[in-house]
């Protein structure tokens, strides 16, 4: 098959979703013909691992303040016309058999819906399906009941601003309109995605397939422990230091076990939520590459992810998971198809800090209880592989294909 995958990022921009499509498209490769298509300041294609990327410049590139981030250059809630004109050229040239877009670029894809026959993928990495923030947070601080004109607008408005806030919400709101005409099937990465953005009564056909790891990151045995760190010695957390992602509460349950406790390492770009003032035996490092990180995991007596936001598919907790060692987590969002209280590791309630220096403590005594669990983690992991998942992708793709 000849395959188009849109995204809006992509190497060398790190992240999860960047990460995600590499890794897909890469797999794909391996048996089909594989396009990218990315967001850049300049167009241009490139050939990278078996792939050819091409790049298109956004009009967010030009006004980086409404839709930006640093090198990150996210794409509108509603069709920019420079990305539809450009991807009306690609798909002209490609004459693709399946278009799988990635988030919001899907939105320049759904007005070419009458100029291709190619089915058309979206997977939702996050609920910008229905929230305008896409993190389904009711302004950042609990989770959403669920989307309405009031609480969307106040949301986006505390979030964006006032005029961007009130524009967001209003783009997407017929942004979703366009999907439900145009989309052959949506792809949700978690259970919790496709419950949020309520797809059961969204009238596309839908289906949970997870983010996936590399086969080989079954294979990471060996450690290099980091720095001042002992081989099982240290506790390990990786992600932003932000405060949906539970850091205010690790550092607060870290902070009532007992004197004598292991470092905790926490790898991650520094946000305002960081405090000043650290409780003693906790370390900082800026992010490392991703190899430097899974020897890190496969060196740590367990790994923690306190998130309090429902974090639709942390690959953070399979690659800990695929190191062999135990989570201790909240279970929030995604987290939840992915780890099994007592099985494979220790899930406590969010915004806890007693309950979560509860769990620290259990494994801390029992070193036999880290082994077993991290034992089953790495058997957990092995059903999220790129072997496991990409077939359940590429299986989407025939049954479109062939409808036709």
């Amino acid at each position: 098959m000849k395959i188009l995958l849109l995204a809006q990022f992509f190497p060398p921009i790190v992240g999860g979703e960047e990460r995600h499509v590499h890794n897909l498209g890469r797999r794909l490769a391996d048996r089909h013909e594989v396009t990218v298509v990315t967001f850049g300041d300049k167009t241009g294609t490139a050939t990278r691992d078996g792939m050819r990327v091409r790049t298109i410049r956004p009009i967010t590139a030009s006004l980086p303040f409404l839709y930006g981030e640093g090198d990150r250059l996210y794409a509108p809630p509603l069709p920019d016309p420079a990305v539809a004109r450009a991807l009306r050229r690609v798909i002209v040239e490609e004459r693709p058999d399946v278009i799988h877009a990635h988030n919001w670029i899907v939105n320049s894809l759904t007005p070419l819906r009458l100029t291709t026959r190619a089915p058309m993928v979206l997977t939702l990495h996050d609920y910008s399906h229905v929230c305008a923030t896409k993190r389904f947070m009711y302004l950042g601080q609990q989770v959403c009941a669920g989307p309405s004109p009031r609480r969307c607008v106040r949301c986006a408005h505390d979030h964006y601003g006032g005029p961007v806030g009130l524009a967001t919400v209003a783009g997407n709101q017929g942004g979703r309109a366009l999907r439900r005409l145009a989309l052959n099937r949506i792809i949700a990465v978690s259970s919790a995605v496709a419950r949020h953005s309520d797809l059961a009564a969204g009238g596309i056909p839908f289906e949970v397939i997870p983010n996936f790891i590399p086969d080989e990151l079954l294979e990471t045995r060996s450690h290099t422990v980091p720095g001042g760190m002992t081989a099982g010695g240290y506790l390990l957390y990786v992600g932003d230091l932000s405060r949906d992602k539970g850091v205010g509460i690790l550092l607060d349950a870290y902070a009532r076990l007992a004197a004598d406790r292991p470092p905790l390492l926490m790898v991650g770009r520094r946000t305002p939520h960081l405090p000043d003032r650290l409780p003693a035996g906790v370390v900082v490092a800026e992010p490392w590459d991703h190899e430097k990180i899974m020897q890190a995991f496969a060196g740590a007596a367990f790994a923690v992810v306190p998130s309090i936001w429902p974090d639709p598919c942390p690959t953070v907790v399979l690659e800990a998971m695929a190191a062999g060692v135990p989570v201790v987590t909240t279970g929030m969002g995604g987290i939840a198809d992915m780890v099994r209280d007592g099985e494979d590791g220790v899930v406590v309630p969010p915004s806890e800090p007693a309950a979560l220096a509860a769990a620290m403590n259990l494994l801390l005594a029992d070193p036999s209880l880290r082994q077993r669990l991290g034992r089953r983690a790495r058997d957990r992991a092995a059903s999220f592989t790129a072997g496991e998942v990409v077939p359940r992708i590429e299986a989407v793709y025939r049954d479109l294909v062939h409808a036709r």
